[in-house]
């Protein structure tokens, strides 16, 4: 049973080496370092937010906030930095603390008052989104020299290829996520109140402590996404990131983490990501196709690992009957 638990993993992986190695024979310099940092910098903010998104899909839950937070943090950073004077790293703070309170606050009602996460999530996605609005109707651009030092710090990869601070911001957090999740008594839990919470809670597990835990988690990678977006940008927009949140579940879905709970690895959102940014450059390398391409292939994978998950889930349980 433990070894099935990976079988959706070793399939994203096969998928995400097969579209790469269409790509290194069909264009050239598609294998070059440069291609390969660049999907690691675009694709940066998603893999952290998704980072988060695996410990609440873990634990049986979802958040549907996530594109909502990374527009309202890019706005409120810009404004403190360029209306309130604040330094970069102070606004930077104060986002990441208020992210990780909101995110805390949802885990907290959701197991109090025995909400879906579904609905408390939509509900938080529409209320950031509107203060998004309330605190700006337009772009607001940021651009004391912080900004400019962090786009432009990039360590050298063998060939023309680099990694910018965004892509190792982004390796932190995963090699993070990964600790927590695979070698805690955190993470433990987390696995435990996924797979069954009732008997998680007979066991000891504090179900409450745990999801509040979660979804802090959620709450701080989705804000430090959106100021590693913020950053990249160079800007704040209300409208940013509209629909990112089904993009980050599609990463973690497609990464092999079953949406029912209990099944999964961080690792694996790294190859969901890296997959939809290996489809962007291969419509991008092509040139004649639409950019909407890139929904339409993900939507397809996505199809076919609900299915894949389906049938695992399926097997799972008739192990655990014939034990």
């Amino acid at each position: 049973m433990k070894n099935e638990r990976w079988i959706p993993v070793l399939a994203t992986l096969l998928v995400l080496l097969l579209l790469y190695a269409f790509g290194v024979s069909q264009y050239r310099n598609f294998a070059s370092t440069l291609v390969l940092g660049n999907l690691l910098t675009d694709n940066a903010f998603v893999i952290i937010a998704g980072v988060g998104m695996t410990l609440v899909i873990l634990s049986g839950g979802i958040d549907l906030s996530v594109g909502s937070m990374i527009a309202f943090t890019g706005v409120l950073i810009a404004l403190l930095v360029g209306q309130a004077g604040w330094h970069p790293l102070a606004a930077i703070g104060f986002a990441l603390l208020l992210g990780t309170c909101i995110g805390a606050i949802m885990g907290y009602l959701i197991d109090a008052f025995e909400l879906q996460p579904f609905i408390v999530t939509l509900a938080l996605m529409f209320l950031l989104r509107g203060l998004a609005f309330l605190l700006s109707l337009e772009s607001v651009p940021i651009d004391p020299p912080f900004v400019e030092q962090f786009a432009n710090f990039r360590i050298p990869l063998p060939g023309r290829g680099w990694l910018t601070a965004s892509a190792l911001v982004m390796l932190v957090v995963l090699l993070a996520g990964m600790v927590l999740a695979h070698y805690t008594r955190f993470g433990t839990n987390v696995y435990a109140v996924g797979g069954d919470k009732s008997s998680a809670a007979l066991l000891g597990v504090s179900v409450r402590g745990t999801l509040v835990g979660v979804y802090a988690c959620s709450g701080f990678t989705s804000a430090l996404a959106g100021v590693i977006y913020t950053l990249y940008t160079a800007s704040g927009y209300p409208l940013a990131t509209v629909g990112v949140e089904l993009d980050v579940i599609a990463a973690v879905v497609i990464g092999g983490t079953l949406l029912t709970g209990g099944v999964g690895f961080i690792f694996g959102t790294l190859l969901g990501g890296l997959i939809q940014g290996v489809i962007q450059t291969l419509i991008a390398f092509d040139g004649s196709l639409n950019s909407w391409w890139t929904k339409i292939v993900i939507g397809l994978l996505l199809f076919i690992f609900i299915v894949l998950q389906r049938l695992l889930s399926r097997s799972f349980g008739s192990m655990l009957k014939a034990a």
